[in-house]
């Protein structure tokens, strides 16, 4: 089977949207892209739209590094999460070993170690939390849209960020309002929109190390989820939304999220 002959899965297409090939793999890329032009006009798309982030983001890059994203101190708090982490693993090993489970415990220990894409963390953490709270009735969020200025307060103050609850009426989506979520290593914020229809959608907010402002989507049975990391946090939108339904929305997510003045 020949360079050309391997199918391109979207793994590849999001390398190519990043300008992450080259060689025969570019190549075989475009060549696929030509044959079908629905698909090329997406991935140009999420070009433009990944050019255009950049774009956005440029200036921020001349701004002084806040002390908490330093790369010593993002370091030095790896250093002690790693110790913490290590200390409890060998307290657990330690007990299992005189129950005579040792094995069974290193067999169910190696997923936990490996080691997800930033924004992958994130969209999984996004939907697990989409899918615990949109079916609730009597409960679906923590603070209601009433007191809708505390609830940001709160939120912004726990994730040492500033939080903002992104205007989405255009889309149809009413602020229902919020809830704090346990995220990561830290704290995570969820905001619950609705529509007329009752269709909920949620935007997801937490500590994420790693620099990736381009659009990451996930699709997770019918929940659609769209991703992304911008100054040591991660984002991601999630609703019952087809891909092109939601891109529209998260883009308009993300320029909300920049508060005014």
């Amino acid at each position: 089977m020949t360079g050309e002959d391997v199918p391109i899965g979207e793994d590849e297409l999001q390398a190519f949207v990043d300008e992450r090939l080259d060689g025969p793999r570019r190549d075989a890329v475009e060549a696929h892209l030509a044959r079908h032009p629905e698909l090329r006009e997406r991935i140009a798309a999420e070009r433009r739209q990944r050019a255009s982030l950049r774009a956005q983001l440029q200036g921020k890059a001349a701004e002084p590094i806040p002390a908490r994203l330093r790369i010593a101190t993002l370091q030095a708090a790896r250093r002690a999460r790693l110790a913490r982490r290590m200390s409890l693993i060998a307290a657990a090993v330690a007990i299992f070993v005189v129950g005579g489970s040792a094995g069974w415990f290193a067999n169910g220990l190696r997923p936990a170690l490996v080691a997800q894409a930033p924004t992958t963390a994130v969209a999984q953490g996004a939907a697990a939390a989409y899918r615990t709270f949109v079916v609730e009735v009597a409960h679906p969020v923590e603070v209601g849209v009433a007191q809708e200025t505390h609830l940001l307060q709160w939120l912004s103050k726990r994730l040492g960020h500033k939080l903002v609850a992104p205007d989405l009426a255009p889309f149809g989506y009413r602020l229902m309002g919020g809830r704090l979520l346990p995220g990561g290593s830290g704290a995570a914020a969820q905001l619950m929109y609705e529509d007329t229809a009752g269709k909920r959608l949620t935007l997801y907010v937490r500590a994420a190390d790693g620099t990736e402002t381009a659009f990451r989507f996930q699709q997770d049975g019918d929940a659609a989820t769209f991703a992304w990391i911008d100054q040591g946090f991660g984002f991601a939108v999630t609703a019952m939304a087809s891909r092109e339904e939601l891109l529209p929305i998260a883009e308009a997510v993300y320029k909300g999220l920049t508060p005014k003045g």
